[in-house]
This record gives C-alpha cells, structure tokens and sequence, in this order.
C-alpha cells in the first residue's frame, strides 16, 4: 500500500514520542530524525562511531549513541542507553545500512558480477543491513511487548533495485530486509506492536549513490511519512509498505 495520506498538519504531529533511529547521522536516517525532532518527537541516533552521532544529535536536539548494527552486544548496550535517555521508546526505525560503493565504487558505471563480489565484502554489507535489522528489533521487542505496544519502521527499497544487475550484495540483502519485516508483522499480528516498511520511491542523495546521476530523490521526502508513522493518526497501521514519493499531506482534510 503505498498511496497513504496525511489530513493536515495535526497527522505529522509526533509530540512527546520516543524516537530511536539506527543509521541517523547522514541521509536517510538523518532526514528522518531531524523530522521528527521538528514534529516534536524525543530522538536517539546510532552511528558506527559514537563522536559523529553525538556530533550529528546535537546538531538537531536529539540523543547520539555509538552502536554497530553488526555486533550483538553492541546493539544491546545502546538500546540500553537509548532507553535510559528517551525514558522508554515507542518507535523504533531500523534504517542502518552501507551500499553498493562499498563493495563496488564504479557499480553504476561498471555493474560486477556476482561471482567478483568479495566474500568479506558480501557478509559486510548483509551484517549491516539485514542482520543488522533482526539485531536491534530483536533486542526492542520484547521491551515493547512488555510496556504493552509500540511501532517499528523498517527502512526499504524499490523492488527492481532488489534484483538489478549488478547488485550484489545490496539487492539481495534488502530483499532480505523486505521479507523479514513481513515475517515480524506477521509474527507480532495482534500484539499491540506494528511493522511497516517504508522507501523513498527511488534513488535518493544519501552519498550512496554517485552525485553525477539525475534525478535523484531528496532525502527530505522521508520527513512527511515517517511523521505520520509516529503520530497518534497512524496507531494500528499494521503490515503496510509506504513509498515516500506517492504520500500526500493535505492541508484541509482532503485529497491529496
């Protein structure tokens, strides 16, 4: 379902809600955590290095916390502390995640096949952005089970990109990303937590992709939605996929 609408300013309200976002210090993630600091929402930002999230928080007003996605304990300790900061979370957006320039930098220019992808580059990047994922909502939910419901957001990407030529590791691991958010909606059906999946609706400049491309979507097209997701309008919203590009906000209660 992709084709969602906000009825005015009061649906992009997020006052007072707790906020952890993985990945915040730069592009997607950090759109969508000074969004949400302007819709009134408490944030946590995690990054890989604990003085660039402290830099990138304070530059909006949130909490910047050190925490690698990849590493079990890691994620533990700082959703310790995200707790501890926030007072609780009601949302977590899992959105950590490194791209094709890590394994390949000329990827647009000269797609490798799958069989030159190098083994320590493939379980890098699907570390990050699927293990990554079950990591940190495995160490939320039982939390938020416990406090009686709360909402995940997990991060995605066109399907076409999934299977692009060219795009392994990337594609496969957000495929695999895609299918495990469907799989927790369906396991926490009827508990009290939500899952959806959002995307921007097409490439976007996150520094993911070279700057040399046209087109490229704003990173700030993520704000409007995520602020729903978070909002009071969105409570039991459960199991959508919401493309950023085709949500409307309208501004009098009607179409979009």
């Amino acid at each position: 379902m992709s084709d969602l609408r906000a009825d005015g300013d009061s649906d992009l309200r997020a006052d007072g809600v707790r906020v952890l976002i993985t990945g915040g210090t730069s592009g997607l993630g950090a759109a969508m955590a000074a969004a949400l600091v302007d819709a009134g929402a408490r944030v946590a930002l995690t990054g890989r290095d604990a003085g660039r999230a402290d830099d990138a928080a304070a530059t909006i007003g949130a909490v910047g916390i050190g925490m690698d996605v990849r590493d079990e304990h890691a994620v533990e300790r700082g959703v310790a502390r995200a707790y501890d900061q926030l007072g609780g979370m009601d949302v977590l957006v899992n959105n950590a995640g490194i791209g094709m320039r890590t394994v390949n930098p000329r990827f647009m220019s000269e797609p490798q096949p799958f069989w030159d992808v190098s083994p320590d580059g493939f379980r890098d990047l699907v570390a990050t952005d699927l293990t990554g994922y079950f990591l940190v909502a495995r160490a939320v939910v039982p939390r938020m089970l416990e406090a009686g419901g709360g909402r995940i957001v997990n991060v995605s990407m066109n399907h076409e990109t999934m299977v692009r030529k060219g795009f392994v590791p990337y594609g496969p691991a957000r495929a695999g990303a895609e299918a495990l958010s469907r799989v927790m909606a369906a396991d926490l059906a009827g508990t009290g937590v939500t899952v959806n999946l959002l995307l921007p609706g097409g490439a976007t400049a996150t520094g993911m992709v070279p700057v040399a491309v046209d087109g490229l979507l704003d990173p700030t097209i993520m704000g409007p939605p995520i602020r729903w997701l978070c909002s009071p309008a969105a409570a039991g919203v459960h199991d959508q996929r919401i493309v950023a590009k085709d949500f409307r906000v309208s501004r009098r209660g009607g179409a979009g």
